[in-house]
């Protein structure tokens, strides 16, 4: 059943050095807060799983707390290239990095099946692509019925699966509202799951019957962070900060800023308040 915490407590408490851990929202309630929690505490050696690393995951790896990645796409949406992801596999720095990638069918797939308990993800797909060259987790396989040639991947089941939304009641029931990319299935997948969201309500009266609503026993921790998906937005919350993105290209390119950042705006930050943070840290970069 989920527990309300403050965010060192929930991150403290439910992962490990050498954990697979996946931050999963897709465009909208990336849980940037989390991360830069487990950044501060030092947690290293980790497997990230994401349909679509950005600059969460640059972060994380520029730190050199990443020793594997599992992911479908992988940019600084709208901008480019993740430098920090890039400096990591072409040169080592600041460690080398182990690369497992997807289309992402299959990622949405692989979640799936290990919300399910199936131990693979069979569908349409990977014919005629190259990435079967290089991953050899894509398998194919015969269908028994059709005779068919299917597509088979691992399914993924996290040891911690991390998301940020909208809301939460005082049970402990999580709304999530906006673009969905897999955060149901990629909680509902792993072992443990931690939520931040923007605010603690009575009740969910009035939302739409078809809301993705996550129950509460589906969930270890909750912690309230007002703007933990900032720079991604928060449906109904706040927008998307394009200009932090962008200023992440300059920041991101050279390794001296870089890590200057991070101390100052991530290892040094006060963690109770993301949004006045996230404001000096543009105003410091430009």
């Amino acid at each position: 059943m989920a527990r309300f915490q403050d965010l060192k407590d929930a991150i403290g408490e439910n992962i490990e050095d050498g954990f697979t851990v996946a931050f999963e929202g897709f465009t909208n309630l990336i849980p940037y807060a989390a991360a830069h929690e487990i950044i501060r505490q030092g947690v290293t050696d980790l497997h990230l799983i994401r349909m679509t690393p950005d600059l969460i995951y640059d972060q994380l790896i520029g730190m050199g707390r990443v020793r594997k990645m599992t992911f479908s796409y992988a940019g600084n949406p709208g901008v480019g290239l993740l430098r920090r992801m890039r400096d990591a596999v072409e040169n080592g720095w600041p460690r080398p990095l182990e690369l497992e990638e997807h289309s992402h069918s299959a990622m949405a797939q692989a979640y799936e099946a290990g919300a399910a308990g199936l131990p693979c993800a069979i569908f349409r797909g990977y014919k005629g692509a190259d990435l079967p060259k290089v991953n050899p987790g894509i398998k194919f396989i015969t269908c028994p019925f059709s005779g068919e040639t299917l597509a088979a991947v691992p399914s993924l089941t996290p040891n911690l699966t991390i998301i940020h939304a909208q809301k939460a009641n005082r049970k402990g029931d999580v709304l999530v509202e906006g673009i969905l990319g897999v955060q149901k299935e990629a909680a509902l997948a792993a072992k443990c799951v931690v939520v931040t969201v923007e605010e603690i309500v009575d009740s969910f009266s009035g939302v739409h019957p078809n809301a993705c609503i996550l129950p509460a026993w589906t969930i270890q921790s909750i912690s309230v962070v007002p703007g933990g998906a900032h720079p991604s937005y928060a449906h109904g919350y706040y927008d998307r900060d394009n200009a932090a993105y962008l200023e992440w290209e300059r920041i991101s390119s050279d390794r001296a800023v870089f890590l200057s950042w991070m101390e100052e705006n991530v290892l040094n930050a006060d963690p109770n308040c993301f949004d006045l943070r996230v404001e000096r840290m543009r105003r410091s970069a430009a």
